[in-house]
C-alpha cells in the first residue's frame, strides 16, 4: 500500500476561478487529517497579506529579486485574463482549513533556493526564456489557455529550467507528504491528507508517493 493511498493531491491552475471553487469544495468534503499547501511560509503570508513584490525592492534583491518580480507580474497577466489573482486557490485553502480546525502544512522549497536554480541556467536558457515573457505580455495573445500544454512546452524548451521549477520540487513536495503521512498513521490507521499543488506539479508527486510505502505502515506491519 504505497502513500497514495493516503493522499489526495488537487491539482489547480494558480490563476483559476475554477479551480478556487474545486479546492473548497473538495476541503469540506473529504474532512481530511492535514491539509498540505504548494507554499512556503514567506509566500504564504504574502498571499495573506495581498503583498506583491515592487519593482523597487526587487532591485534591492539583486537577480533573484528581479527574477522573481518577472514571474510574478506574469502571473499576475495570465491571471487578469482568467479572471482570477494568482495564489486564491491556496488562500481559499488555508481559510477552508482553519474554518474546520484542520492542520496546514507547508511543504513547498523556499522560493528563493528554487530562484537561485533556475538563475543558473544556461546563458542561452536564459536568454530564450526572456524573450518568451516579453512575447507573452504582448497585446493581442489569447485567453484561453492550456496549460498541460504549456507544461509540455516548457520541458521542451527550458531543460534545466523545468528541472528545477517542477521536478526538483516535486520530489522535495513529495517528500514532505510522505513525512506529514507517517507521522499521522503513528496515531491513527485511516489517514487522509489534501496536497493542494499546482497542475504541473500533481502526476510528478503522484508517481513519486505511489512508488514508495509508508514507513510507519511497514513498522506496525512487522
Amino acid at each position: 500500500m504505497s502513500y497514495l493511498r493516503y493522499v489526495k493531491v488537487i491539482g489547480t491552475v494558480h490563476v483559476s476561478p475554477e479551480s478556487v471553487r474545486e479546492v473548497r469544495e473538495t476541503i469540506i468534503r473529504e474532512k481530511p487529517d492535514a491539509v498540505a499547501l504548494e507554499l512556503d511560509y514567506p509566500r504564504l503570508l504574502a498571499l495573506l497579506r495581498r503583498e506583491r513584490l515592487t519593482f523597487s525592492q526587487a532591485l534591492k534583491l539583486g537577480k533573484i529579486g528581479l527574477f522573481g518580480f518577472i514571474l510574478q507580474e506574469l502571473e499576475m497577466f495570465f491571471g487578469r485574463s482568467l479572471g482570477e489573482s494568482p495564489g486564491e486557490e491556496m488562500i481559499e485553502a488555508y481559510k477552508a482549513a482553519a474554518t474546520l480546525g484542520i492542520p496546514v502544512y507547508l511543504i513547498d522549497k523556499p522560493v528563493n533556493e528554487t530562484l537561485t536554480g533556475m538563475l543558473s541556467s544556461p546563458p542561452i536558457e536564459k536568454l530564450r526564456f526572456g524573450i518568451e515573457i516579453l512575447v507573452s505580455l504582448l497585446p493581442g495573445k489569447p485567453k484561453e489557455l492550456d496549460y498541460l500544454y504549456l507544461i509540455k512546452e516548457f520541458r521542451e524548451r527550458f531543460p534545466h529550467m523545468y528541472k528545477v521549477l517542477v521536478e526538483e520540487r516535486n520530489l522535495y513536495m513529495a517528500i514532505n507528504l510522505m513525512r506529514i503521512v507517517d507521522s499521522l498513521l503513528e496515531k491513527k490507521k485511516k489517514v487522509k491528507v489534501v496536497a493542494v499543488v499546482g497542475l504541473g506539479h500533481k502526476k510528478g508527486i503522484e508517481k513519486i508517493l505511489n512508488a514508495q510505502k509508508p514507513r510507519a505502515f511497514k513498522i506496525n506491519s512487522l
